[in-house]
């Protein structure tokens, strides 16, 4: 009979699952042909030896009353780019551990580099640690980004043994592992990139960014469907997750904040990818709307918060007449469902025949937006489409629409009104709700609107 050491489970390589023997679809996550075997009795033996479960003789550790913890409040550790310490929420905390996502490419490792960079130009002692680059392609990587500080140290290595100990031996002030699906834990049997592997290799850097007080990052890469490559639980183990999203045939990527146990999860860092490297784009507003073209329909002017921050951005809207049964409707960049909302709001409250067009709605400059205070703008870059009317220049659409075809109140329309002053706009369309309580900017027209009638009325 076979000892209970040496049994085998099966584990779905898309979200964790474990199954004793192998299933064609996976029952948790849907997935065909994701199981994987992997031997476990390596690691249930090195459990007790990192002091996880039952099997330790002595403890290390004391419970302290909460009201006596100390709160001396350290300095946060700023990487000297600006766009990437807003979405960290001020910059890195000590013992934080930082996931990066991005599509391969998208400029995960060449944000690392300056950032460390940054870091070591203030005297701080930082590691590299990467499992996909030679030591020698780091060096030529980093000279042409500019990133040669003495204090910036370089390992290519995959063992999660070596670079525990090599952390523990050079005491780096900031950790990088680029990128956690390339790390191997001898304790486990399985490859390199299997749930496994990654969920093993994520706790035990975690363990020891908690001990040491050393703040981590792992870079990850993400699936075709948007998700962090391994299992969920990756992003439930780290203290911040940020998404480098961008297509690599655009020249601006968008660093967003998906969680943060150190700040707010709505900051957004805006790039731009040059031969130099990635250079912060201080000023968003500006860049999305350079390129917009002027007196043409479809085209609205909206104002969106991304946590502090007010970032101008270009609606784009096509109404396109078809002949097919089933029109299509083309979203990038805005929830689709919250537009198919819409436009049955403009159907029944405004009479428009939308059936019979295809509509194709578009947020220049590759910005995703998600927040309902754009509805108006969505609405009126469709009519203005529909109707072949271009929206008045310099002007800014905000509210967000109802069932009932009302625009009701947003939050943070001084600040969105102040943005739109600087970028030279002069007539603002705002649910009449909001005018209670705002005072308008010198210089601009606010007009407040009750429900989608009345803006029409306004802009056609």
């Amino acid at each position: 009979m076979s000892k209970k050491s040496n049994q085998t489970v099966f584990t779905c390589q898309g979200c964790g699952y474990r199954s004793p023997q192998w299933l064609g679809r996976c029952p948790e996550c849907g997935q065909w042909d994701s199981f994987a075997e992997e031997r476990t009795a390596a690691a249930m033996a090195a459990g007790p030896k990192r002091g996880i479960g039952r099997g330790m003789g002595s403890m290390s550790v004391e419970p302290v009353p909460i009201d006596r913890v100390d709160l001396a409040d350290r300095e946060r550790l700023s990487t000297r780019i600006e766009e990437l310490d807003r979405v960290l929420g001020g910059g890195l905390v000590a013992g934080s551990l930082v996931l990066i996502g991005g599509d391969p490419g998208i400029g995960k490792s060449t944000l690392m580099l300056q950032a460390l960079h940054g870091m070591a130009a203030q005297g701080h002692k930082v590691l590299y640690v990467s499992g996909e680059e030679s030591v020698q392609q780091l060096g030529l990587r980093s000279r042409r980004l500019g990133a040669t500080a003495s204090s910036l140290l370089v390992v290519s290595e995959i063992d999660l043994d070596i670079i525990l100990e090599l952390s523990k031996k050079h005491a780096p002030d900031v950790l990088v592992i680029d990128s956690i699906q390339t790390m191997y834990s001898a304790d486990l049997t399985s490859a390199p990139g299997s749930v496994s592997q990654v969920r093993e290799s994520a706790m035990r850097l975690m363990l020891n960014a908690k001990k040491s007080g050393i703040p981590t990052f792992l870079v990850g890469h993400v699936t075709k469907e948007g998700a962090i490559a391994g299992p969920k639980l990756l992003e439930h183990m780290v203290d911040t997750v940020l998404y480098f999203e961008g297509d690599r045939n655009h020249v601006f990527r968008i660093l967003r904040t998906v969680k943060n146990r150190f700040g707010s999860t709505n900051e957004i860092g805006v790039f731009e990818m040059r031969t130099g490297g990635l250079e912060q784009v201080s000023n968003p507003s500006a860049v999305f709307l350079s390129e917009r073209p002027e007196n043409a329909a479809g085209s609205v002017v909206t104002a969106s918060m991304e946590g502090t921050r007010p970032i101008l951005v270009e609606l784009q809207a096509l109404a396109s007449s078809t002949q097919l049964g089933t029109p299509r409707r083309t979203v990038l960049g805005l929830d689709p469902q919250r537009v198919a909302l819409l436009m049955a709001v403009m159907e029944k409250k405004l009479g428009l025949h939308l059936h019979g067009h295809d509509i194709f709605m578009n947020v220049a400059g590759g910005v995703r937006i998600n927040e309902p205070a754009v509805d108006l703008g969505v609405l009126a870059a469709i009519a203005s489409s529909f109707l072949d009317k271009p929206v008045a220049d310099r002007t800014l659409v905000l509210g967000e629409v109802g069932l009932a075809g009302e625009v009701r109140a947003i939050g943070n329309v001084e600040t969105r009104l102040s943005e739109a002053q600087k970028m030279g706009f002069h007539r603002c369309l705002a649910p009449r709700g909001n005018l209670k309580r705002i005072s308008s900017p010198e210089g601009m027209e606010v007009v407040g609107v009750a429900d989608v009638e009345a803006a029409m009325e306004v802009l056609f």
